[in-house]
């Protein structure tokens, strides 16, 4: 059973998503904030993150500028950004900053997304 951790501050979508990667043996742990975030991924250690990028304060991407400077295993975690901000410069800073994928939501359903996230647990 993969470990994944849903970065989504819109709760009706967190729970969708969470009920999709349940629903497919994977325990889940939802938040709504960067700073919410990154202390979960310390204790959590999850196998997969799935971040959205538009976040209420920090953004996705500031989340991965601090996940990729913790000095633990953490920071190695594979990401699989997702959001409706179909923003070229958006995706091209995600991918610098590690990672896997960009996803679309309206342009993927839930179970869509949970398929091409799930081949990046490691």
């Amino acid at each position: 059973m993969a470990k994944v951790l849903i970065i989504e501050d819109e709760k009706t979508l967190a729970k969708m998503y969470k009920d999709v990667f349940e629903q497919n043996d994977h325990q889940v742990r939802v938040v709504h904030s960067v700073d919410d975030a990154l202390e979960a991924a310390s204790e959590m250690k999850p196998d997969l993150i799935l971040l959205d990028i538009l976040l209420p304060g920090e953004t996705g991407i500031s989340f991965l500028i601090k996940l990729r400077k913790v000095e633990d295993s953490i920071s190695e975690t594979p990401v699989v950004a997702f959001s409706n901000y179909d923003d070229q410069e958006s995706k091209e800073e995600a991918f610098r900053l590690g990672a896997k994928d960009y996803l679309i939501k309206t342009a993927n359903t839930p179970m869509e997304v949970l398929q091409k996230a799930v081949k990046y647990i490691e």
